[in-house]
């Protein structure tokens, strides 16, 4: 009796540590099926709504580029176009460049460099061929006239660009549940929809909503278009580390619903695909944040930023350091660029 009782304890303790066996090899399993199930969907949604934003580029690639790039194993540039333009004004075209930054991205170190560009400098505009705010530049001919613009100012090339409205930046900053900003003063700031004081914000670190976060990059009513600059970088830095973050890998659904509606650019979706190693590098993204320097400047009555030249060729060359050409290239790039335009 006793011993069929011991074959029944041991048949008993074998199943249960074939059920923990199973638990073990089966939950696993589970959440690879579904995490990669998630991917997969993720890729296939992404790849749908990334085709709608793209914009096929008149250029192949930046005439001081030698040949066109490839993200996945070359450094390149960015330029971000945060543009004023939203359902209300009905301005897309028109619309000129609330903020602009150029960010340029180390393949090795796996770093970013933004240089921010404040809107109202005085730089020359080859779409117009005369000097004049470089926000106006998008207003004149778009996303292309910028480039030119911007490429023309730094001597760098511009390997892609993004252009954004303000739904966008509202939207992605919600689909990721908010980011912290410490905010400089108290302020009222109109919204997304040119609501006027329709946000209120008081002075300290916070976490606020996409309106608040527009609203914190936008205002200047007690600073200036530099101090904007900076908000715009902190606000791009937050948003840039935590939506590479891992809590945020389930409200990528939302992010990409938010990017696909509110975004034009000429990255195709398998280039976009090649940035992803920034972030799963398995170490924080270093994000490094320059404004390119100057002083007020109103001969009449419209208010300029004169840039400083001594501190542009600074910018022009750490730019070019970071990407990795010599000054060289980009000097003779730009001479063929000029002469294709004369």
């Amino acid at each position: 009796m006793d011993n069929k009782n011991n074959k029944s304890r041991v048949v008993r303790r074998k199943k249960r540590k074939l059920r923990k066996r199973a638990y073990f090899v089966i939950v696993p399993l589970v959440l690879l099926l579904a995490i990669g199930g998630y991917a997969g969907y993720l890729y296939m949604k992404a790849s749908a709504e990334m085709s709608d934003t793209y914009v096929e580029d008149n250029r192949e690639k930046s005439d001081l580029r030698e040949e066109k790039v490839d993200p996945s194993v070359d450094n390149v540039s960015i330029l971000i176009m945060g543009v004023d333009s939203n359902e209300h004004r009905d301005n897309a075209d028109s619309a000129l460049t609330d903020s602009l930054m150029l960010a340029t991205f180390n393949k090795e170190d796996k770093s970013v460099d933004l240089t921010s560009i404040p809107r109202d400098s005085l730089v020359y505009i080859p779409e117009v061929g005369y000097e004049d705010k470089i926000t106006h530049a998008h207003a004149f001919g778009g996303p292309q006239a910028t480039v030119e613009t911007v490429e023309n100012l730094l001597n760098v090339p511009v390997d892609y660009y993004v252009k954004l409205n303000f739904h966008a930046f509202v939207d992605v900053v919600d689909a990721i549940g908010g980011v912290t900003v410490d905010v400089p003063y108290e302020f009222k700031e109109s919204n997304s929809m040119d609501k006027r004081d329709a946000i209120h914000l008081y002075p300290g670190e916070q976490k606020v909503n996409g309106e608040e976060a527009l609203a914190f990059a936008r205002t200047r009513k007690m600073d200036n278009d530099i101090q904007r600059g900076k908000r715009q970088q902190d606000v791009l830095k937050a948003i840039m580390k935590k939506a590479t973050s891992a809590s945020s890998v389930f409200k990528y659904d939302n992010m990409i619903e938010a990017v696909g509606d509110n975004m034009k650019t000429n990255m195709s979706f398998s280039e976009m695909r090649s940035f992803f190693s920034y972030g799963t590098s398995g170490k924080d993204i270093e994000i490094n944040t320059y404004t390119l320097e100057g002083t007020d400047y109103q001969p009449g009555n419209t208010y300029y930023w004169a840039l400083d030249q001594q501190a542009l060729e600074e910018a022009k060359t750490r730019i070019q350091n970071h990407l990795g050409i010599s000054s060289t290239m980009a000097d003779e790039g730009q001479d063929v660029e000029e002469a294709q335009g004369s």
